[in-house]
């Protein structure tokens, strides 16, 4: 039997390796939410990959963190402004560099923004963290998620609780939206169960807006609950270390080779 995503964290925990995702693919060796940068994720032996959708103005879902094309492409057309015939000219390599401008390794390689069903059918088997970017978006995935049988790999998170609140109560494990979290608090500081939650996983950073969270208290009071942690975006091992065994069941990261060593020190000091 395939286990659901939320198994997959409880069962990786149990076995002491903590699930471990690319943070729109490898973002420190390739240019982010792209076919490249999410096999680069894989490969160098990340469990799940996450990544971000808008919708194009012909209602697809594209890949895409921001709203706008200027940090990752070099232009400034809002992506709801173009078709996704349109966004698949544009290149998704222009601005990437590891050496603070100096060069650009992606630039002109025909890299570009992919639709979330090529994402879904090129990685059939692995797992995902699907950010859910606006709200007009949440019926657009879960439909795509059905077409694709991939309900079961997939957490839809978003901190727009207008954006995952819509695919709550379906075949398919939802994240806490900001608001959740902060529902979540009284039973992170009392130490109580909150009873049964309306998300299966917790998706939260350390820090939001600038105000730190007590991310430990909130993945006890979760997991008290039902609901699995992940933390964002993690790339000190120290950290990593740290929330892994103080029982967080997966981090995300932009530098998944560094976490993948840090967690295989961490195996090596529990034997």
């Amino acid at each position: 039997m395939t286990l659901s995503i939320h198994d997959r964290y409880e069962a990786a925990h149990d076995e002491g390796k903590p699930l471990l995702g690319g943070h729109r693919g490898n973002p420190a060796e390739c240019p982010e939410n792209t076919m490249k940068s999410f096999r680069s994720a894989i490969a160098a032996g990340c469990d799940l990959i996450e990544c971000d959708v808008h919708l194009s103005s012909d209602s697809r879902l594209i890949v895409i963190h921001d709203r706008t094309l200027e940090r990752t492409t070099g232009r400034r057309d809002a992506v709801a402004s173009l078709t996704t015939a349109e966004l698949q000219t544009v290149d998704t390599g222009a601005t990437f560099t590891r050496d603070g401008g100096k060069t650009f390794p992606y630039r002109g390689r025909g890299l570009t923004v992919p639709t979330l069903a090529e994402v879904l059918a090129r990685f059939p088997n692995v797992p995902m963290l699907i950010e859910v970017k606006v709200p007009e978006a949440a019926a657009a995935v879960e439909r795509a998620l059905e077409t694709a049988g991939a309900t079961q790999r997939v957490v839809a998170a978003s901190m727009r609780h207008d954006a995952v609140a819509p695919l709550r109560g379906r075949q398919l494990a939802t994240g806490a939206s900001a608001i959740d979290v902060i529902g979540l608090l009284g039973a992170a500081f009392l130490s109580t169960t909150r009873g049964p939650l309306p998300y299966r996983a917790l998706c939260i950073p350390r820090w939001y807006y600038g105000v730190p969270l007590p991310v430990l208290k909130l993945a006890r009071a979760g997991r008290r609950s039902g609901a699995v942690t992940h933390v964002w975006t993690i790339d000190d091992p120290r950290i990593a270390k740290r929330l892994w065994r103080a029982g967080v069941q997966g981090i995300v990261t932009n530098d998944p080779a560094t976490m993948i060593t840090a967690r295989a020190h961490l195996g090596n000091s529990r034997r």
